[in-house]
């Protein structure tokens, strides 16, 4: 055993196990926000999904095959390709006959840890954790001692899964389990009314962002002059899935390229689908739009204050990260008219609305943020305010400081 990750940093204070998944921006931005507080943390890495960045210090329970040597003092690895043999002969001797199931054992050492760590919460990040560790509450007799905050992710998590008859019945069982619904969006909230969740089990902090909001001061520090001197569209999430499709933004790249002259395009996080697109464009427009994988998010941010218009047209969305993160680099967000996002922003006076399946709406959003400067910089001087008052993060912070607090102090030792 190690004595330096098992030793708890504030003994006697609240013990926090995050699941979820590991690679996720959004997952260390959450868990940051605790960074400096007086809170006992650590994540295990939902099964399927990859380990946390080695710079993150946060102690890390890290499922599947690793690459290399992990800090002892704040990783430990389910499955190590070097003792793989040892580990497999250990399990099938405790199953007596039971089938090698990776996921079965990944189970099994979540149940072995919340027995052995005894969290006061559990706190899961997207409906595939909450089902995850449903499982192993249930199969396994664990973590009734300890509260459960059900978090789900933006629209992806509800908003259509819930209309499906096979589903439905599973989702509403999962979150009427938990003890807390979070959430960035009141669609979600009204989706779980709607499935049996009782009014007592919804955040109450109400809704928050998924990564714990914005510094707002930090972004805005780094403007540089007037947003519509910038000449950059930032285009952060190239991704081909059923909640937001890359193709009509391509085609919409392709219909006013002549008219939003001259410009860059960032493309960033591109899934494999998105990225076959790109090499339809013709040479001309590949030599300004550059595509790129996922990046720190300390990097995206970056890119974000050299942006003068993000560009996320989506099928599915909660209240959208990188809307807020825009907002507070002065980036004109063009984002599609959703039911999350409505209620937030106004057309023409916070963002452009484009619906993400009709290339002639993103196309003309672009060229007229793109000829348009003084909506451009009247835009950055309401959103600045406007995200102040609804996503900065020192005010998120302690609104969740205090929700554990709170959550804790009814959790049994």
């Amino acid at each position: 055993m190690n004595s330096s990750f098992e030793a708890d940093a504030y003994p006697g204070r609240p013990r926090i196990l995050f699941i979820g998944p590991g690679e996720s921006t959004h997952t260390h931005a959450w868990i940051d926000l605790l960074e400096k507080e007086p809170f006992n943390v650590r994540l295990y890495v939902l099964y399927g999904h990859l380990a946390p960045p080695d710079d993150w210090k946060v102690k890390t329970y890290v499922t599947g095959y690793g690459r290399g040597p992990l800090d002892p003092a704040t990783r430990k690895r389910l499955i190590d390709k070097g003792r793989v043999r040892r580990q497999v002969d250990r399990y099938l001797a405790h199953a007596r006959g039971r089938t090698w199931d990776t996921r079965r054992y990944a189970e099994e050492w979540l149940a072995r840890i919340i027995r052995g760590w005894r969290p006061h919460i559990v706190h899961t990040f997207s409906l595939d954790a909450a089902e995850f560790y449903f499982d192993v509450r249930r199969r396994y007799h664990v973590g009734g001692a300890a509260k459960w905050v059900l978090q789900a992710r933006g629209g992806a998590d509800l908003a259509w899964s819930h209309c499906d008859p096979e589903l439905r019945g599973k989702i509403g069982e999962v979150l009427r389990a938990c003890d807390q619904l979070l959430s960035d969006n009141t669609q979600n909230f009204r989706i779980a009314r709607d499935l049996g969740v009782r009014e007592d089990q919804l955040s109450i902090i109400g809704t928050v962002p998924g990564t714990g909001g914005i510094d707002v001061k930090a972004l805005a520090a780094k403007w540089g002059g007037a947003p519509s001197t910038r000449r950059v569209i930032l285009w952060p999430k190239v991704y081909e899935w059923p909640w937001s499709k890359a193709m009509p933004v391509y085609e919409a790249l392709r219909l006013c390229w002549d008219r939003i002259q001259p410009c860059e395009v960032e493309m960033l996080a591109t899934t494999p689908d998105a990225r076959m697109y790109y090499w339809t464009l013709p040479e001309h427009m590949r030599r300004a739009c550059h595509l790129r994988d996922r990046i720190p998010r300390s990097e995206a941010l970056d890119a974000m204050t050299r942006a003068r218009v993000m560009l996320a047209p989506s099928l599915v969305d909660g209240t959208p990260n990188s809307m807020f993160e825009a907002m507070a680099a002065g980036a004109l967000p063009i984002v599609s008219p959703l039911e999350t996002i409505r209620p937030l922003v106004e057309d023409e006076q916070n963002v452009l609305f484009a619906r993400n399946l009709y290339p002639e709406e993103i196309a003309a959003a672009l060229v007229r943020a793109m000829t348009d400067g003084a909506l451009v910089d009247e835009a950055a001087r309401r959103n600045l305010k406007l995200v102040r008052r609804i996503a900065n993060r020192d005010e998120v912070r302690a609104r969740v400081v205090k929700f554990y607090e709170s959550l804790a102090g009814g959790a049994r030792v």
